[in-house]
């Protein structure tokens, strides 16, 4: 085996091909554009690989989590955030091109655009960005083949990693076992007593995010596995009975048992948080290069942009449980045997 046959180098490294020069206007810097772009395509297709690895081990019928899969998940999701990272930090070398270098060539480009990138389309779809969530929808897939639309759409179908991620939280086994309401009572009564005047209406909000209603006691919470857009809550993507156990991990993340299921979270965290830096990078690139003006594929550039980056949260539900934190030393003390179940003997 030969290092360049191995990696394909003749196929990689003879696949930049300026349109200023096939048509004699050279402009220097469309190869820095093609590469970043091809990198950023690599990228994807790595993510891609990732992501599709932790979907297929969160959507077994079983998934032990006190087995080394759960390390898996967490070792994948945090190589992920990591490429994301690299990904944020490639616009850097993007800004090295001013806008008068861009103008050089950018009309050669239209009407392609990074809109058309499938695989990032993929990813986000991959990830629970589904159409009812998006933004610029007109231009969603408007400007894709009919096979890569095909593709985007199977994968809105296929069971997405936010989804996998609500039915693991739901099955939880320490609330399948009778756990659950008294602690729920308490526990709502320490976060209300925890509260500023200015912030009592926190506790409508945690009344609908942990037991669907407004008016809700943990008696009268909905069962795991019901519709999460029961009680009158639009486009949810975690159920109360999901957001209870996250919740919980949040906040006894301390014990073994629970360590692994916290770093999920909090990877999927960063990774939404490197997702939405790089749309504001992205944004402010653009912003810089071409202004207000329309992008090469017919979106309104800038605009379509700031858009994405406020609406196009994946991971916002999790984000949106700090709220209903409390201190450490406020948390109800959990009966010995629960403790036992969440130490190493499990």
């Amino acid at each position: 085996m030969h290092y360049s046959d191995y990696l394909q180098l003749d196929k990689i490294l003879n696949s930049q091909q300026p349109e200023s020069d096939r048509l004699g206007v050279h402009a220097h810097d469309e190869m820095l554009f093609i590469v970043i772009h091809q990198a950023y395509e690599l990228w994807f297709r790595q993510l891609l690989y990732e992501t599709g690895s932790v979907i297929d081990i969160f959507g077994q019928p079983t998934l032990n989590d006190n087995s080394p899969e759960l390390q898996t998940i967490v070792h994948r999701l945090s190589r992920c955030a990591t490429i994301l990272k690299v990904l944020v930090h490639q616009i850097d070398i993007m800004e090295t091109m001013n806008p008068m270098d861009f103008q050089d060539f950018r009309d050669l480009l239209r009407p392609a655009s990074g809109f058309q990138s499938v695989q990032f389309k993929l990813l986000e779809a991959r990830l629970g960005l589904r159409y009812g969530g998006r933004v610029g929808k007109q231009y969603y897939l408007s400007q894709l083949r009919q096979e890569e639309i095909d593709r985007v759409r199977a994968a809105e179908d296929a069971p997405s990693l936010l989804q996998l991620l609500n039915a693991w939280l739901e099955r939880m086994p320490i609330f399948r076992e009778g756990f659950g309401a008294p602690f729920w009572t308490d526990y709502r009564e320490r976060y209300q007593s925890s509260l500023a005047d200015a912030e009592k209406a926190n506790l409508d909000a945690f009344d609908l995010t942990f037991f669907g209603r407004s008016d809700a006691t943990p008696d009268t919470a909905r069962p795991a596995g019901s519709p999460p857009n029961a009680g009158g809550i639009d486009r949810r993507s975690l159920s109360p009975a999901a957001c209870r156990s996250a919740l919980f991990i949040m906040l006894y993340r301390g014990y073994p048992l629970l360590q692994l299921p916290f770093q999920i979270l909090n990877m999927l965290l960063e990774i939404d948080e490197q997702l939405s830096t790089w749309r504001y990078r992205h944004m402010s690139m653009v912003h810089r290069t071409i202004g207000m003006r329309i992008g090469t594929g017919g979106s309104t550039g800038r605009d379509y942009l700031s858009a994405s980056l406020e609406k196009h949260h994946l991971f916002g539900e999790i984000a949106a449980l700090t709220s209903f934190l409390i201190q450490r030393k406020r948390l109800p003390e959990l009966a010995p045997e629960v403790g036992r179940r969440l130490g190493f003997g499990g």
